[in-house]
């Protein structure tokens, strides 16, 4: 037996059995892939007035998350494997849109992540004055990003089961707020369309509600390490998306039906001062800590869904085989877990606002290929088993697809001149780093996975 197959079949066989993810834990790492809490969901007031919020979380899960939610199932039962979006790319259309469509992916997601450390330190700051800024607040965004890397690395059961115990924590103000709320609430506040005096801002409010809701494909690139997966995930998502919405707007009606403030006061981090309006200021201190947790739960889980990608990107051959070695101690992809970290850190130096335009405009170029990927797969693949099937013909789908498309297009539309260059020179970097793997394997620079012409 050659070197070759022998590393192979460790590779495949590792010395200890992985804990799969079961069906509960699954339901909060989607959670905390997409929302982890209504934290973050302020700033629509502000932007729009209550009303428009209101309907922005109301509308948008039907136009963008169950349609999301939709392919995530139907394509990760029938292609489960770690890699998720990269798998249906690559299937559909080749190995250079697969590459492109991770690189996309990957770059979102730990820009993305880069804003949960710096999140927890706008909390702590609270409490902890020092860290408002200079080296205590660069040297705090470092220390919590390497710590919450090194949990990620303890494996997939501990951040699952880290983020049932998280979600439970980080909602339970927001119950016990919206309960308290009840008798405040003065119901045509709702159906108010916001101050006169204060400009709409429809940049910061559909990117808020993108932000929000967006990242529900993102478990895919951990298909491969669920238990049961064509019978876990449509269950997990269904759960997942009832779940998420209503973690956002129950919270939304109470405040804003049981507080009157000015509408500029509607920033990040409002419902905490809305807590201690209608409770006192235990309740805020609670929700502050919430917050804190909800930024480690969502660091967790968007963390594993970056490592994983890469580990599925090398079993595709677009990554070199490196970028699929598992610690001996954990199982988990260290390889992927360290690269994120060190981008991460990187970006999360960068302006917040920047942090999360940039990471919208990259994934809504991965959508589109996402959507279009579902579609073609649909027509180029119609007989392979899909054990979840969107009830849709080809017709169907591309309408499913077409609104959620046009509503990406509105956001990239929209960005800034700095979003526009950030995510250029991005997409140019990608590109280079195709023909650069592709080099590198044509002169043997670097071992690869060797990928059967049926797997493409």
């Amino acid at each position: 037996m050659s070197m070759d197959v022998e590393q192979n079949l460790d590779h495949q066989s590792p010395p200890k059995t992985p804990k799969k993810l079961t069906l509960i834990p699954l339901i909060f790492l989607i959670y905390f892939e997409v929302a982890g809490g209504p934290y973050g969901e302020e700033p629509a007031v502000q932007a729009a007035g209550p009303l428009i919020a209101l309907l922005g979380f109301l509308l948008f899960p039907f136009i963008w998350s169950v349609p999301e939610a939709l392919i995530t199932a139907e394509l990760s039962t029938a292609f489960p494997g770690n890699g998720g979006f990269v798998i249906w790319a690559e299937r559909a259309f080749g190995p250079f849109v697969g590459s492109l469509m991770g690189s996309w992916k990957f770059l979102s997601g730990v820009i993305n992540i880069a804003a949960f450390p710096v999140l927890c330190v706008d909390y702590l700051e609270k409490i902890i004055h020092p860290l408002e800024s200079g080296w205590p607040r660069q040297i705090s965004i470092l220390m919590s990003t390497v710590i919450l890397s090194f949990v990620n690395y303890t494996g997939l059961a501990i951040v699952g089961w880290g983020a049932v115990l998280l979600g439970l924590v980080s909602l339970s103000p927001f119950v016990i707020m919206s309960l308290v709320a009840i008798p405040k609430i003065q119901p045509h506040r709702w159906i108010s369309l916001g101050q006169r005096s204060v400009k709409r801002d429809w940049n910061l409010f559909f990117n808020t509600l993108f932000w929000n809701l967006n990242f529900w494909d993102n478990v895919s690139t951990l298909a491969g390490e669920v238990d049961n997966p064509q019978k876990t995930f449509p269950r997990a998502l269904l759960v997942a998306v009832v779940f998420t919405c209503l973690a956002y707007l129950v919270p939304l009606f109470a405040v804003i039906g049981a507080v009157s403030v000015d509408q500029n006061e509607w920033g990040s981090g409002f419902h905490a001062d809305a807590a201690e309006m209608i409770a006192g200021k235990w309740l805020k201190v609670w929700i502050e800590v919430g917050a804190v947790l909800s930024a480690i739960g969502l660091f967790e889980a968007q963390l594993s869904a970056c490592a994983y990608q890469l580990e599925g990107m090398a079993d595709l051959s677009i990554l070199p085989k490196f970028f699929s070695s598992r610690s001996k101690w954990f199982n988990t992809p260290w390889v992927g877990i360290l690269i994120s970290t060190l981008i991460t850190i990187g970006m999360s130096y960068m302006n917040f606002t920047d942090i999360i335009s940039s990471a919208n405009f990259l994934y809504s170029l991965g959508m589109l290929l996402e959507f279009a990927s579902f579609v073609w797969l649909r027509r180029k693949l119609p007989a392979i088993k899909r054990p979840y099937r969107v009830p849709l013909r080809i017709p169907g789908l591309v309408l499913m697809c077409l609104i959620p498309s046009a509503f990406l297009v509105v956001i990239m539309v929209i960005a800034t001149k700095i979003v526009f260059l950030i995510s250029g020179v991005m997409t140019v970097g990608a590109i280079g780093w195709y023909f650069l793997m592709n080099f590198c394997r044509e002169k043997k620079l670097l071992e690869y996975s060797v990928v059967e012409d049926g797997e493409r």
